[in-house]
Parts: structure tokens; sequence; C-alpha cells
């Protein structure tokens, strides 16, 4: 697989200080996650150029409205239930979705191996929520349910862009339909919202972060690791993400992990390098090869 694990794992890096980012905005999550698609979204289908309008298909445009919709779930969620669990469970949801998608809509069935070591990185993601003590009440339970919303909206995207990439389309032409159309959906919705509080410089540079960097970046790798790994291994090695978020909550946000919550990414971790390192295939079958 080349260097596409390593581009997934390094999408998935930026995509896990995402959480961090907005909660230092004072705007809330719907115009948090406007702004950011839009300059994203722009910065994605500049550097398609004219590849956009031939990368055009039904699938990426339901894709563009995912996109458009797993941002607001996300930050929803973030909002409700901290930024450890909102990812965890958006993220750690993804992977067995993104198999079940995958198998249902194109019938590849996903290895054993993938299937032991995204059960495992499952595990470790409870164990971060468990470990984190959070109280179910009231606003977490509406919050996890958003998450889990936003874990099948960003396995039917990844799906869709994973199809498209394997079909011959360039992987940049491809991020840049799905979300400079989800630019175009977001922006009468950050403009109703009101743009004020890009003012502050604080919020202007932490919007223009998620924009460019946990945006516009991390979904070029992930474009270009598609290229090479198949969509259900990117998105077990996507659980980097929940690990990033974790860590930075410790560190920044001053949250606390648990001796659980710290088995849980060790055990995540682990996973994820078992994902990452290509299996062999047996001697037998590139002897049948051409």
């Amino acid at each position: 697989m080349r260097n596409g694990p390593l581009a997934v794992v390094g999408a998935s890096v930026l995509w896990g200080t995402a959480g961090t980012a907005g909660l230092l905005v004072s705007a809330d999550s719907v115009a948090l996650a406007a702004a950011r698609l839009v300059i994203g979204g722009a910065a994605l289908a500049l550097v398609a150029g004219a590849g956009v309008r031939r990368a055009v298909r039904p699938g990426l445009l339901l894709g563009a409205v995912a996109v458009a919709a797993y941002q607001l779930c996300f930050f929803a969620a973030v909002g409700r239930t901290g930024v450890a669990i909102g990812t965890v469970v958006a993220i750690g949801s993804g992977p067995v979705f993104t198999g079940l998608l995958s198998w249902a809509l194109h019938g590849r069935r996903p290895t054993s191996r993938w299937a032991m070591a995204t059960t495992a990185a499952i595990c470790g993601c409870a164990a971060l929520i468990v470990g984190g003590g959070a109280d179910a009440g009231a606003e977490v339970l509406p919050g996890i349910l958003l998450a889990l919303l936003g874990g099948l909206l960003y396995a039917f995207y990844a799906v869709m862009a994973a199809r498209a990439i394997g079909q011959g389309a360039e992987s940049n032409a491809v991020m840049g339909v799905m979300f400079g159309g989800a630019a175009l959906i977001m922006l009468p919705v950050l403009l109703i919202g009101g743009i004020g509080w890009l003012a502050e410089p604080r919020g202007l540079i932490a919007v223009l972060y998620l924009g460019l960097g946990s945006t516009a970046l991390s979904y070029f790798l992930y474009g270009r690791g598609l290229r090479t790994t198949p969509v259900a291994t990117a998105a077990t090695l996507a659980l980097a993400e929940p690990a990033v978020a974790a860590l930075l909550g410790l560190v920044v946000l001053d949250e606390r992990l648990t001796p659980i919550s710290i088995a849980g990414l060790v055990l995540l971790a682990l996973s994820l390098v078992a994902v990452a390192v290509p299996e062999r295939t047996p001697e037998r079958e590139l002897e049948s090869q051409p």
C-alpha cells in the first residue's frame, strides 16, 4: 500500500485537533462548522481546479451533503459531550459503518485482520469513554446520538470518495467536488448566522486553521491515502483522531486521563499498527499471478 496508510494517519492527526480548536472559539457549533467548510472546501476546490467539473457525479454530490451534515453533527456533539467523548464516538463508529457500507454497496468483505483490529480499536475507544467518567446526563446522551449519526455520515462520504477514486477519478478532484459542494451548502448558513465573531483575532486564527489545516490539508492527504488504501482500512486508521483529541484535551484543556483511558490509548495505538502493516500475500498466490 506504499505510503497510503501514512497519509491517512497524517490526516487523522490533523482531524484530532479540530475539537480542541473549535472550543477555543466563541461561535456556536453551526457557525463554526459553516466557516470551517466554506474555507476548507473553497481551498480544496481551488487545488483541484478544472478537474472538479470532470469528477462531478451523483454519488459525490450526495457525499457533499453528507460532508456538510457531518460537520454540524460533529461540533454539536462535541459541544454536548466534550472533545474526547464526542470525537471518540463519531470516529470510533466510523470504521464499523464504513466496513458495512463498503460490503453492502460494493461487495468488498473486510479481512479478518481488519475485523479483529477494528474490534480492538473500538474497545480502546470505549475505554477512553469509560475512563473519562462522563455523566450520561441530559446533554451527553443527545450528544452521543449526534456523534453516531456523524459516524454514519462520515462512512457514507468516505465510501463514495473511495469508489470514485477507484473508478479512476483524481483524488484532488474528488475532494474538491465533495468539499466544494459542502462549502456552497454551508455558505448561506454562515452568512445568515453572522460573521461578526470572525473579527476577533482568536476566532479568525482558529477558523483559518480549521479550514486550511484540519480540513483542506487533511482531506488532501486522505484522498491521497485512498488511492492505495482500502476504505475500510482507512476508516480504522482514522481512529488515530480520538487519540490525538484525548491527548490535546489532557494538555490544552486540562482534561484528565485515568489509567483505564491510558490503557485504551495503548490498545488503540496497537490496533492502528496492526491495520497499517500490509498483509503478506501467500507465495502460491504470487506465483499464480500473471
